[in-house]
């Protein structure tokens, strides 16, 4: 049975992620100081080379061009340490939680036996991966748990249209648990994310890629502000920034190719994140605010797409037939 889009697609994502995650985790290896964490980092090294062997397997028997992906070429893992060992930490617990989202849809798409046996077991490691991370995010005590709530001691049924379209007045009704959740969530991906682009833009090369860094950075913080200031008017915490993991070096541990795929690809997992967010947040203010917002960064996204277009960065997924090119081609 031939590949499909889907298993093809998430196949070839996969092994994108999976060559700059072992670039990411050689660096950090090399840097690690702390003995708790090294472990992790080893584990997230292991299954990237693993799950680059199986999808090297798979699309040479299928006929499948193989990826360039990034390469040693793109890390100096003799890099001064540029993030804190606790970043490191947060970092991959953070991951974890992302690639176990798009993992999940992987394996709801997968038809071939081949495939989906993939995404099951590589769901397994991530999700032990990240569970090891939370414990010793827990041990350290930097694990920043979610806002409490009054437990409720009765069902209660809405009876007001108030409780979805409240735009215009002066007093808002609480927040629920999952709205409650998604801001967590998006501060915190939005901290990782601010935190890498100030690290990434104070060691790349290029100005334009320079640039395009502290413009995220810029977003970041103001997304991080929106979230922040809903849950503080609404008498719950914050979580906290990571700004203060990111240390002094001016030494790139990755190139500039490296870091701009990183950000491009977070950055289309926050698009995610926002979408989910809006489609279960039942308060119309906060359906606007992540509408308005995802329509912000996925304007950063395509600039960051041109960037990379322009320095011949951006390696193309495999893709349709153009028939009509191909009718003509034949014409011609």
């Amino acid at each position: 049975m031939p590949l499909t889009a889907s298993e093809m697609g998430f196949l070839w994502t996969q092994y994108m992620n999976d060559t700059l995650a072992i670039c990411v985790m050689k660096y950090f290896k090399n840097i690690c100081e702390d003995k708790e964490i090294l472990p992790l980092i080893e584990n997230s090294l292991s299954i990237a080379e693993n799950d680059i062997n199986m999808i090297t397997e798979i699309f040479k028997t299928d006929n499948v061009a193989i990826p360039v992906g990034f390469t040693d070429e793109d890390v100096n893992v003799n890099a001064p340490r540029l993030f804190s060992d606790v970043f490191i930490l947060m970092y991959i617990q953070k991951l974890e939680i992302i690639a176990m989202a798009s993992i999940g849809i992987a394996i709801g798409v997968s038809a071939r036996s081949d495939v989906s046996e993939f995404f099951r077991n590589l769901l397994v490691s991530v999700s032990e991966l990240h569970d090891k991370a939370r414990k010793v995010m827990l041990s350290k005590g930097v694990y920043v748990r979610p806002p409490q709530i009054p437990t409720p001691d009765k069902v209660d049924y809405v009876d007001k249209q108030g409780f979805l379209f409240d735009f215009l007045g002066s007093h808002k009704r609480p927040l629920t648990a999952i709205e409650i959740t998604h801001l967590y969530i998006n501060i915190q991906t939005n901290a990782m994310g601010k935190a890498l682009m100030t690290g990434f833009a104070q060691v790349c090369k290029g100005e334009d890629v320079k640039q395009f860094f502290m413009e995220g950075k810029g977003i970041s913080n103001k997304h991080i502000n929106k979230f922040s200031s809903t849950l503080i008017n609404g008498d719950l915490p914050a979580p906290m920034s990571w700004d203060a993991h990111v240390l002094d070096s001016t030494v790139a541990p990755f190139s500039d190719k490296l870091m701009m795929f990183h950000t491009t690809t977070l950055i289309a997992a926050g698009i995610g994140n926002y979408g989910t967010a809006a489609g279960t947040c039942e308060r119309m203010d906060l359906n606007a605010l992540y509408t308005r917002l995802s329509a912000e960064i996925a304007l950063y996204a395509e600039d960051g797409a041109n960037l990379m277009i322009k320095h011949a960065w951006l390696e193309e997924p495999p893709k349709a037939a153009d028939h009509k090119a191909l009718v003509k081609k034949s014409m011609s």
